[in-house]
């Protein structure tokens, strides 16, 4: 919810700043607007908040984590280790569990004993995916 709220308040007020400075541009150009040291401060004032709240708006849209989509695993960054996957798979199991290792464990040990000579990656994968589709 926080983020939203940046988002939504650093959006209007991009706005509100860019009309502010289109205009002042505008009547520069059409020398409507004296071109005094005021004019000039005023307008690079309205570029300097411009500037920043445009990279913070952004910067704060590029820090909110992506949702988790379901049936689909988010595989940990290193994939080349077997090690690191096997506990991260077990870590989302029991993480889906609630908590409940003996349960991810019992899984685990049930759809071993169903396909047998499996690797143990597969085996938390499919324990996964079957929670996915057994869930309402």
């Amino acid at each position: 919810m926080g983020n939203q709220v940046v988002i939504l308040v650093g959006t209007f007020v991009l706005i509100i700043t860019g009309l502010l400075l289109g205009y002042v541009l505008s009547q520069l150009v059409l020398q409507t607007l004296t071109f005094n040291f005021l004019t000039i401060l005023g307008t690079i004032s309205l570029i300097i908040i411009f500037s920043t709240l445009y990279y913070v708006l952004f910067w704060q849209l590029k820090r909110e984590p992506s949702p988790i989509q379901p049936g689909k695993i988010n595989k940990p960054v290193d994939e080349g280790d077997p090690e690191n996957t096997s506990n991260y798979l077990k870590n989302r199991l029991i993480a889906r569990l609630s908590g409940d290792v003996a349960a991810a464990e019992r899984l685990i040990e049930q759809a071993k004993q169903n396909f047998p000579g499996m690797a143990e990656n597969w085996y938390c994968e499919k324990v996964l995916d079957e929670l996915d589709q057994n869930q309402p």
